[in-house]
């Protein structure tokens, strides 16, 4: 005698889960939209690009712009600089952001309320207000047209050091202690204990870091007018002639600039998506 397996039916959306389908359908398409708009536009000529009303669709595919954008600009040279200053300002962000975020979260120390104080007003100072200042530092330093000019001033990570800090404060003391009783100092606790249990968050402040640092615009374009310096987007914005803005081979640009971006977060969505859960900050 065989049984009969029953298996169940899909079952019917809810009007929850359709308003929430409908709802993400519309987000992503709202956010998809200027990277398709970019792309449709540099598959366009010049001409058709600045037509007026503009259309989505190019009536003419043209890899025009592509090629131009290859055999008028230094790519490779804006690459590697790019890679460069990114890699760096990752790293010392990373180490710096550690250090400081452990030392607040486990030390007691004269002055700590102050500095912590440092760090919260950090996040709420904009960058550009420190363009001035910062720019007028890094001269007398005589770091203008230096890879040091541009990477230094971005290597204070208060927003950093506030994740890593509210995830250290998560971190059970007693696997400390019992280290401590075992003849583990601060330093070796740190590193075999402390940073292995970190690496999630660790993950996500370097690839925030490393995404921040590649889309950087405004401070490598004040600190250098070396075209050997640029960055990818420095690099991209020199795409003019005597006609103005070439906005078809500035469109190929962007997307050339926002590949290594996409490549990133399409591997590295897990670790984001982790270390933000990690830090505690998902539901701030």
């Amino acid at each position: 005698m065989t049984t009969a397996v029953r298996i169940p039916g899909r079952r019917p959306w809810t009007p929850g889960q359709i308003v929430l389908t409908l709802l993400g359908a519309a987000v992503s398409a709202v956010i998809l939209a200027p990277l398709v708009w970019a792309l449709c536009t540099s598959l366009k000529s010049e001409t058709e690009a600045v037509e007026v009303p503009p259309h989505w669709l190019p009536r003419h595919v043209t890899g025009q712009a592509w090629s131009a954008v290859f055999e008028n600009g230094d790519l490779t040279d804006w690459l590697v600089n790019s890679l460069v200053v990114s890699v760096c300002v990752t790293t010392v962000v990373l180490l710096v952001s550690a250090l400081a975020g452990y030392g607040f979260a486990r030390t007691e120390f004269r002055g700590k309320a102050a500095l912590m104080g440092v760090v919260m007003t950090g996040l709420m100072v904009s960058p550009a207000v420190l363009g001035v200042p910062l720019f007028t530092t890094v001269q007398q330093m005589g770091m203008v047209d230096t890879y040091w000019g541009m990477i230094l001033p971005q290597c204070a990570p208060a927003a950093m050091v506030y994740i890593l800090y509210k995830f250290f404060q998560g971190v059970p003391r007693e696997l400390e202690e019992a280290a401590f009783i075992d003849g583990a100092g601060r330093w070796r606790v740190f590193f075999t204990i402390i940073l292995p249990l970190s690496r999630p968050s660790l993950a996500a402040v370097g690839i925030f870091t490393f995404i921040g640092s590649w889309n950087n615009f405004l401070w490598p374009y004040m600190v250098t007018n070396n075209p050997d310096l640029m960055t990818m987007p420095n690099g991209i914005a020199t795409v003019m002639n005597s006609y103005g803005i070439q906005w078809a081979q500035l469109m190929a640009g962007g997307l050339m600039a926002g590949l290594p971006l996409i490549v990133v977060f399409v591997f590295f969505q897990r670790q984001i998506v982790a270390g933000v859960a990690h830090t505690g900050l998902a539901g701030q």
